[in-house]
């Protein structure tokens, strides 16, 4: 009997996940500026075999320009120029329902599984940022709640809109003149609380079906959206008791929707330094701390727990913080941040440390076996179905671990030595999505 494996997907940011990557020796800042470096990453997790890569988004130029910013390419445009570069590495781009609408973003991700041959995935959020608000014309953040209602909508008009195209859509009979069988293309007539859209989508259904969902919130109502319609979920757990309770928690509403464990992957985060020992491991590390600007990371971390400590002592501990209940953004990074600083009785100054690395992902120095060892720990404790892995600087973070990790993880058969299947969801187990429409005419109604 073959052991069991699991999934790995990059999670790739600029010139590294590190918020200080930028301004490090080991990295070129210039580079986030090159479409040819993201390329070049992608290639480089494609030789290790990789489920997928992942960009993350905001829709704001985040906490303080001056010092950096998360995100300079809309993620699914990029992802298709990372398409031509790639053959079979997955392709997953953040897009949110708050600032979007669903025809449009189905229409996107669509193109992008064509161009891409199958490989496309789209990580649902919410965005929870007053910046982003502000974008779009609103005064403050849209109460959580009422956002995952959105969501909730959004999803089912973009699933859809992804079904109405049939597989056999598409004749191309070029003697008889069919392009297309219209028995096969249908309206929606969709009228919901949020949505009206008539479809059908103007672009044919995609090698996939449908492109693999993803979701990334941990908080009480993104763990319910999750179980309802993820396959695959990022998550932040920073020790292996809350990973395995994460994971039980999430797994178990499964049934709740008529779904099987197996459908829904839970892949942790993971920030990796990695070097030939331990201690120069852990030196890389305090390298990459000491280049933190600290009003860049107060800022950030005002943002993440609610309450403005750009002028707050960083010898200090925090000040009090609001309830939970009260938090609009997002929750479960505002209650992982809290309960990090209050377990280990950290200064301001020692907590923005240790959240530089992954904004409260787990971060990890070692040797390559170490790496190996932390990440099967926690999948064979039942904490994971994979990992998010956050190269703290790019591209040699993404180039060790794939060189130097990876053969170890497939010397122990945890991993794959070559891909099986040329789809995002082939990677991760899952089989292309027939249209609901199939052999039936039938209308979608809210």
């Amino acid at each position: 009997m073959s052991r069991k494996t699991f999934h790995l997907n990059a999670f790739l940011m600029g010139v590294g996940h590190h918020e200080a990557a930028w301004r490090h020796p080991r990295t070129d800042a210039h580079r986030v500026l090159d479409v040819g470096h993201f390329q070049n990453l992608a290639r480089i997790a494609e030789r290790g075999k990789l489920d997928s890569v992942f960009f993350a988004d905001t829709l704001a130029v985040g906490p303080r320009i001056e010092r950096n910013t998360l995100a300079v390419f809309e993620p699914v445009t990029l992802l298709s120029a990372i398409a031509s570069a790639t053959e079979r590495i997955g392709l997953i781009a953040t897009a949110s329902t708050s600032y979007n609408e669903p025809f449009n973003l189905a229409r996107k991700f669509a193109s992008l599984d064509h161009i891409s041959g199958g490989r496309a995935g789209w990580n649902i959020v919410t965005s929870g940022t007053a910046d982003e608000a502000h974008n779009f014309g609103l005064d403050a953040i849209p109460e959580h709640a009422r956002r995952y209602e959105r969501a909730e909508e959004f999803v089912e008009v973009a699933l859809a809109l992804w079904d109405s195209w049939e597989s056999e859509a598409i004749v191309l009979d070029t003697e008889s003149g069919v392009f297309a069988d219209p028995t096969r293309v249908h309206t929606l007539d969709y009228v919901g609380e949020r949505f009206r859209v008539r479809g059908p989508l103007n672009s044919p259904r995609g090698p996939q079906g449908r492109p693999l969902l993803v979701q990334a919130g941990s908080s009480e109502s993104g763990q319910e959206f999750a179980a309802h319609h993820a396959e695959a979920v990022f998550t932040a757990q920073r020790t292996l008791a809350d990973g395995v309770r994460f994971y039980r928690e999430l797994k178990g509403r499964l049934a709740k929707y008529g779904r099987a464990e197996h459908e829904l992957k839970v892949l942790p985060g993971l920030v990796p330094f990695i070097a030939d020992t331990a201690e120069e491991a852990k030196a890389l590390e305090q390298e990459f701390t000491d280049l933190i600007s600290p009003d860049y990371a107060l800022r950030q971390l005002s943002t993440m727990l609610g309450v403005d400590l750009t002028t707050h002592a960083l010898d200090a501990p925090l000040p009090p913080l609001p309830a939970e209940r009260d938090i609009e953004g997002g929750k479960s990074r505002f209650t992982l941040v809290k309960e990090l600083a209050e377990a280990e009785d950290l200064t301001v100054r020692q907590l923005i440390g240790k959240l530089g690395g992954g904004r409260g992902h787990r971060t990890f120095a070692g040797t390559p076996e170490q790496v190996a060892d932390e990440l099967q720990s926690w999948f064979d404790a039942g904490a994971a179905d994979g990992f998010n892995i956050m190269p703290p600087y790019l591209p040699g973070g993404l180039a060790d671990f794939v060189d130097r990790v990876v053969p170890i993880l497939q010397d122990r058969g945890l991993f794959r030595t070559d891909y099986e299947s040329t789809t995002l969801r082939g990677h991760y187990g899952l089989a292309p999505v027939e249209s609901r429409f199939t052999h039936r005419d039938a209308r979608v109604s809210a």
